[in-house]
């Protein structure tokens, strides 16, 4: 192990920082881990796979909340006790709850809908000079799925919508300015919404995810009401955000490689190994944290109680000891390695085939429609350290000829 004056320091709170960037790929090469203003970076994919399921490390949300300098108030209150960052038999029966009604039959009678927004979006896009793609597509389509799947009807789209695209910087608070005040009212606002849709829901059952929620937990009796909306709250924000900031990534990437864009459009077959291989290229959860319970020593490294250890998955899955020419975008890739995107083991993330399913319908659709995209405007980027992507992204697209 490199002695502590050998250790890289990489500045994760600058807001230009990049975990793809050749900064941090030399870091990798030079230490599996790295220093930060958050504390130690795991930058190498087998130790960021290995200490994802390391028992010795928990999601200590009290913790990272009273890092973050949030030690009481809706954020503390939502966060603390979320699904995330339980462990054990408390994750267990939470989870347990959801994996009941949330299945792959669910999931497989939503993909019809999904394509049909997408052909329709796609539609919209090709009779446009220059479109806002996040306000066009990436944020509306996974809205509208997760609409779709918890019964929230559509003339709530909108108020809606602000709320779960400003909850998901939760994890960027570190960085100031106005996101506290931002996530506080995103929270305040689901909160009380999603309380009055559970009780809509338990009068008059439908056939949507909140009402089967419902029905689980009134029968067994394993999960409060309060944490059912907790739980809820908590599906709505993974649902939609990580999904929209991937699918605007997704497009930068393909303005740089056009060809990849076209083979695409020729090789329908290639969508599932194109969503594959964005989510290791530009994962829209760039960082998974973990925190010690206990002491312990690790690759050389005494780690000890209450430190915090960021798993640098976008960097992670770059890794050349792990991905042949992984410092390339390839979406004709065979993987040889599962992305860390979605976590590992026990919190393993429950709406991955959702989102995979979102992402090759939506890739597919455009494809077919529409020619390589170029960026027509300036971009503005969230945080890197939380869930990353571009606020607004204006693209051009020329019309396929029919």
């Amino acid at each position: 192990m490199p002695t502590s004056t050998d250790v890289p320091f990489l500045n994760v709170i600058d807001p230009e920082f990049d975990f793809g960037s050749p900064e941090v790929m030399n870091a990798q090469a030079r230490s599996w881990y790295a220093d930060s203003p958050l504390g130690l970076l795991v930058l190498r994919y087998a130790e960021a796979q290995e200490l994802l399921r390391d028992r010795r490390l928990d999601h200590n949300g009290r913790g990272y909340m009273e890092q973050s300098g949030v030690t009481q108030g809706p954020i503390f209150d939502w966060f603390v006790p979320m699904i995330n960052n339980r462990d054990g038999d408390d994750h267990r029966r939470l989870r347990t709850l959801v994996t009941k009604a949330f299945t792959p039959r669910m999931i497989n009678e939503l993909r019809p809908f999904v394509r049909a927004q997408a052909v329709r979006m796609a539609e919209e896009i090709a009779s446009a000079d220059v479109s806002e793609f996040v306000e066009s597509f990436a944020d509306p389509l996974p809205l509208a799925v997760m609409c779709k799947l918890l019964g929230v009807p559509n003339e709530d789209y909108d108020t809606f919508r602000l709320w779960t695209n400003d909850i998901g910087l939760v994890f960027s608070i570190v960085h100031g300015g106005d996101i506290v005040a931002r996530v506080e009212k995103a929270i305040v606002g689901l909160n009380g919404y999603v309380a009055s849709l559970m009780e809509e829901k338990a009068k008059n059952p439908g056939d949507d995810l909140i009402s089967t929620l419902i029905t689980v937990q009134r029968a067994e009796g394993q999960v409060t009401e309060d944490e059912l909306r907790n739980l809820l709250v908590t599906l709505v924000f993974a649902a939609h955000d990580t999904t929209c900031h991937q699918l605007s990534s997704a497009m930068v990437v393909f303005s740089q490689h056009p060809e990849q864009w076209n083979l695409l459009a020729e090789r329908s077959e290639l969508a599932h190994k194109a969503v594959e291989e964005l989510i290791r290229w530009v994962p829209s959860t760039p960082i998974i944290y973990r925190c010690a319970t206990e002491d312990f020593e690790y690759g050389g490294l005494q780690v000890t109680k209450g430190t915090f250890l960021t798993m640098c998955v976008q960097t992670a899955q770059r890794d050349p000891r792990v991905f042949a020419h992984g410092d390339t975008f390839d979406i004709t890739r065979t993987s040889p390695a599962a992305p860390l995107l979605f976590g590992a083991g026990p919190h393993y993330c429950l709406g991955a085939a959702l989102a995979r399913v979102e992402l090759a319908e939506a890739l597919s659709s455009l494809a077919e429609r529409l020619n390589p995209p170029t960026i027509a405007g300036p971009v503005s980027w969230r945080p890197p350290t939380g869930i990353h992507g571009p606020n607004e992204l204006p693209l051009r697209f020329v019309a396929r000829a029919r």
